[in-house]
């Protein structure tokens, strides 16, 4: 696999980077620069608008495609900047935008997976202004129809009990996949990355969300409780 050198190195540093509880990751309010984020923008065209499945799957995918790009196994801003937000406690903001601003935020450093485009993690005091200018409030879709499985495809089980905005939820997907990936082994997460990340995500409901919660292999989320739910409450797991 081309880049595998660099995509393996992104994982190890993702891998000891990500462990242990998101109490223990510091933030200073009197330095900026602890206050670290990934901006993600969604792409909402008032025509041909994407579902709320198809944003929250895109989501899922750039996220962990920014944190397992070959540019994070190198040296230079791409890695800096995922160590910096790694050490930290791992914000992400999801932003709406369309047409021109959408256009323009794709020359900034990141990745686009369909309608979602995910940033490389920086201070939220130094976003560019293409991104900055974005309304985080106001993104809201409908609950998609149940779709089938892809078979042989890790998912992403959401609590919908919780009813998280679609912003939210995309952030929360989008640290699923990141520790999904953190959880496997290498040889996993290559053969993952040739693939181009595909996943299942599933809002269910929360008996359901208990029982894959249950899993030997469930990757669970649980939340800092910043915005919409309580600190440490789970809203998303991933299983393989």
């Amino acid at each position: 696999m081309e880049h595998s050198t660099e995509i393996a190195a992104a994982h190890a540093r993702l891998k000891a980077l990500v462990a242990g509880d998101y109490r223990e990751r510091a933030e200073d309010p009197d330095d900026p620069s602890t206050v670290q984020a990934m901006q993600m923008a969604i792409n909402l065209p008032k025509q041909e608008t994407p579902t709320r499945n198809e944003v929250l799957v895109s989501a899922a995918r750039a996220v962990v495609a920014v944190c397992l790009d070959p540019r994070a196994g190198e040296e230079g801003f791409w890695r800096d900047g995922l160590e910096q937000w790694y050490s930290h406690r791992i914000r992400k903001v999801a932003r709406r935008a369309r047409n021109k601003a959408w256009d323009d935020v794709q020359a900034l450093p990141g990745v686009t997976v369909g309608s979602v485009r995910a940033f490389v993690p920086s201070a939220v005091g130094e976003v560019p202004h293409e991104i900055s200018k974005l309304q985080i409030k106001g993104t809201e879709l409908d609950e998609t129809e149940d779709l089938p499985l892809l078979d042989d495809t890790p998912l992403i089980a959401v609590d919908n009990s919780l009813g998280m905005s679609v912003g939210k939820t995309a952030a929360q997907v989008g640290h699923a996949s990141m520790l999904l990936a953190a959880a496997q082994d290498t040889d996993w997460v290559l053969a993952w990355a040739e693939q181009g990340f595909p996943l299942n995500v599933r809002e269910v409901d929360s008996e359901r969300f208990r029982e894959i919660c249950a899993q030997d292999d469930a990757v669970p989320v649980r939340d800092a409780g910043f915005t919409e739910v309580a600190p440490g409450s789970v809203t998303v797991v991933a299983t393989p």
